[in-house]
């Protein structure tokens, strides 16, 4: 006898296929070995009866406020509990049905489908990267004087151009499948500089880097002017700490058909811990991405080239970090490859007590689990350890397949 947990549709077939089940029978038993749990927020109390009573005539269940039996709410949060095969029959039977419930059923099947399925794609100019078939590395090289690790690569005197070429290279030779090249710092507190000096800092490494490695280059930039010169000169992904809110920024990834990161962050680097404040902390990340993609797309950036980031660290405590990666799968509803930067930070030394020179160990846990939990692409500094940890989880994890 075994007792065990599924997680997905593959896993699930395969135990029907190794047993012998028909293929037939297969495609109608898998969706009855998921279950889980959708909650619906803010729904008319006349929907939620109905959904409720659906949901008991599939013979599962719904969860509301005691008030919206009674007549004594207008709305309620609605949780509903159900295996796949039970939710399927709910948007097939609200698909019909009045009071915005066709809505609810268009909806509720979508995030469904965006949950289970993993067909996640980055499309780039003249490639695209499969991040189904594994988390993907992007490398970090900051060519900035005051990176908050301190790695930064600009400083007087240097050749910041080889040293960059040559961690570039090392990077890639230890598993990275992207760079990201920065020279202005995000570090909570850190002044913005000009478009000339960033332009100054990161352009000739671009172009350098572009003829040199074979994998593709991310700018990581805020600013127009430095992003059409870094696209011009190679890169072919825009990482947007400030989450494309800037018109020029979302013109110009749509004309350069550039692939985008969105990232949630509270205010700008400066004010971002001083300002921290959630009514929800997951529901209100996740709407802020829903309401960019939306921006995205309608400024004519195509869906697969959109990449989304919680933001770990920006405008977060250090027990927002944690829950974060803790509830990354929540996000997966969004339909969009899912990159988190965890790498060095101080929510680390909140949990160990090691100083900014000593948080490998945490890192390379906190990238373990946030793969398992759903992250595409892991933004990190020290690659080569990320990487075989990361081999090593995926090892394990695909042992029985």
């Amino acid at each position: 006898m075994r007792l065990f947990s599924l997680k997905n549709r593959a896993e699930v077939k395969k135990i029907m296929h190794d047993i012998g089940v028909d293929p037939y029978g297969i495609g109608i038993m898998a969706p009855k070995a998921l279950s889980f749990a959708v909650l619906l927020k803010e729904v008319s109390n006349i929907s939620a009866n109905i959904i409720k009573q659906e949901m008991l005539s599939l013979g599962a269940d719904a969860a509301v406020a005691r008030g919206a039996l009674t007549g004594k709410v207008k709305k309620t949060d609605v949780l509903t509990i159900g295996t796949l095969g039970q939710f399927n029959s709910l948007v097939a039977k609200l698909k019909c049905q009045p009071f915005g419930l066709d809505k609810i059923s268009l909806e509720l099947s979508g995030a469904i489908d965006n949950y289970f399925e993993n067909n996640c794609s980055l499309r780039l100019r003249n490639r695209s990267l499969n991040l189904a078939k594994k988390p993907h590395i992007m490398g970090i090289i900051n060519l900035t004087p005051d990176s908050f690790s301190g790695d930064g690569l600009y400083l007087e005197g240097n050749d910041h151009l080889e040293s960059a070429l040559n961690k570039a290279k090392k990077m890639e030779n230890e598993g990275a499948d992207i760079i990201d090249l920065g020279g202005q710092s995000s570090r909570p507190g850190s002044k913005n500089i000009s478009v000339k000096e960033e332009l100054k800092r990161v352009i000739p490494a671009v172009r350098l880097l572009a003829k040199r490695i074979k994998i593709p280059i991310s700018i990581d930039t805020l600013k127009p002017e430095v992003a059409k010169a870094a696209l011009d000169s190679g890169a072919e992904i825009i990482n947007d700490i400030s989450g494309l809110r800037n018109d020029q920024l979302l013109k110009l990834a749509a004309k350069y058909k550039a692939a985008v990161v969105i990232m949630h962050m509270l205010g700008n680097p400066r004010n971002m811990q001083k300002i921290i404040s959630y009514q929800s902390l997951v529901d209100d990340i996740a709407n802020y991405l829903k309401v960019a993609i939306s921006r995205a797309q309608a400024s004519g950036i195509k869906p697969d080239k959109i990449v989304i980031d919680p933001g770990i660290g920006f405008g977060k405590t250090a027990a927002h970090n944690l829950q974060l990666i803790n509830r990354l799968s929540d996000f997966k509803i969004l339909g969009k490859p899912i990159l988190v930067g965890l790498s060095r930070k101080s929510f680390i030394s909140s949990v160990l007590g090691n100083d900014p020179a000593n948080r490998l160990t945490g890192t390379i846990s906190a990238c373990v689990l946030a793969a398992q939990a759903g992250a595409n692409i892991l933004r990190v500094h020290d690659v080569k350890e990320v990487s075989s940890s990361l081999k090593m989880a995926e090892a394990i994890k695909n042992a029985d397949k």
